[in-house]
Parts: C-alpha cells; structure tokens; sequence
C-alpha cells in the first residue's frame, strides 16, 4: 500500500493578516443580531449571554426563574428556602421594557377597497334591508342577508369615524354615487 504524502512545506505564521481583525470580525458575523433595542444597547460582548441576561434583571432559563411546583404530600414534610435575591446592575432595560410593553396598541384592522365600496353601495341603495341586498344585481359573490350583515358590520367595526360620516352623508338626502360612470358616462337603464 502507498503511504500518504507528508506536507512538504511546514506551516508558518502569516504575518500579513491581522489577527485581532479577523477575530473581531468572526464574532460580529456569528453573533446574531438582537432585535430588541433596549436590549441591543445594554449588551456586553465580553459577557455571557446568562450574566448579560440577569444583570439586565431578565431569565436566561425561565424553568429556572418560575420552577414548576411539585405537588407535595402530607407525609412529607418540606421547608421552603429562602429565594435567591438577583441584585440586577442594569435596571433601566427592565424600566424601558415595561414603558413600551404598556404602550397602547396600534389598531391596524383594515378592509379591502373593494369591500367597502361594495359595502357603501349596498348600505347608499337598501340601508338596512339584508334581503334585498342578497338581491341586488351588485351581489356578485350571491352573499346571503346573513353574510352581507356580517360585512356591513365589520366596516363599521374597522371603520367607525367613516361610516358614521358616510350615514351622515346619506341621511342629508344628497345621492352617494359609490360607482363610476358606466360605458362612457352614460348609463344603463334596464
């Protein structure tokens, strides 16, 4: 059997490369990025994840923080310990984390363009007859009263401020023209 060839060339240190660089630069790309900026901004790379953690105040490992209680029987007498009081050097990422944890939430719910037009339609020609909305001829997608109602009143769910504005509108007898012209300008009639 061939034996395996020996390195001819014997390794040397590579002056041209800078080390510290490139072990800088190996721990930014392995590290992942953290999302939270409260957080981003209190860490310590020189720090392990768990001693960054509880000097924020925060768990490393929650079975740890909130242990899960074994039930205990009546022959079995246990005395609980005292609990490790945390002394926690970086307060202001907890304070901050509540602070933007209470703040109210964004309301984003939003319909389809085409769902309130369809919507202001239905409501500008029969107001609140579901059944003869099933039977308009704009019922394309043949929705039954039920259906309709349960539309119209997602759109006043979502938007409140426009539907009472809208109903406004309708109530002041002005036509509400939801629809464009029709071939041209002209329209129809059947």
């Amino acid at each position: 059997m061939p034996k395996a060839k020996k390195k001819s060339k014997r390794n040397t240190f590579d002056y041209s490369k800078d080390r510290k660089k490139l072990k800088k630069q190996f721990k930014k790309r392995e590290a992942p990025r953290i999302e939270c900026p409260q957080i981003r901004n209190a860490w310590s790379d020189k720090k392990s994840v768990a001693r960054n953690l509880r000097d924020m105040g925060l768990a490393f490992d929650p079975n740890r923080a909130l242990p899960i209680k074994t039930p205990t029987f009546a022959a079995v007498e246990r005395t609980e310990e005292a609990p490790n009081l945390i002394f926690v050097r970086k307060p202001y990422v907890l304070n901050e984390l509540v602070a933007e944890a209470n703040l109210p939430e964004k309301d984003t719910k939003t319909l389809s363009t085409d769902l309130i037009e369809y919507v202001q339609y239905m409501v500008s020609e029969h107001s609140e007859n579901y059944k003869a909305m099933a039977r308009d001829e704009k019922n394309y997608y043949q929705d039954t009263p039920s259906q309709i109602r349960r539309k119209v009143d997602q759109y006043k769910r979502c938007h409140p401020e426009e539907y009472n504005t809208f109903v406004e509108f309708l109530k002041g007898g002005k036509p509400v023209s939801t629809t464009g012209p029709v071939c041209g300008g002209q329209r129809h009639s059947m």
